[in-house]
């Protein structure tokens, strides 16, 4: 099986992106924040950790995980 070359990630300012995270995630820390970081790639952080550069994912990879997500594949990490 061949693996398709990834692009590569765009340079990004954390300031300068728009942050959205989950209403489940409250105040209690437990925060994983995604935005919008140009050229169809998102970023995603640590709340607690803003300084520390975000991980970037195309589109299509976060919306794989997503499905995922959705499906339960991650379920058995949560118990």
């Amino acid at each position: 099986m061949t693996q398709a070359t990834r692009p590569t990630p765009p340079a990004v300012n954390s300031d300068d992106l728009t942050w959205i995270k989950a209403t489940a995630s409250g105040e209690n820390g437990a925060c994983v924040e995604l935005a919008p970081a140009g050229d169809g790639w998102i970023a995603l952080r640590d709340s607690k950790n803003p300084d520390v550069p975000p991980l970037l994912y195309t589109r299509t990879e976060l919306a794989a995980f997503l499905d995922g997500a959705k499906c339960g594949e991650f379920d058995h990490l949560l118990t």
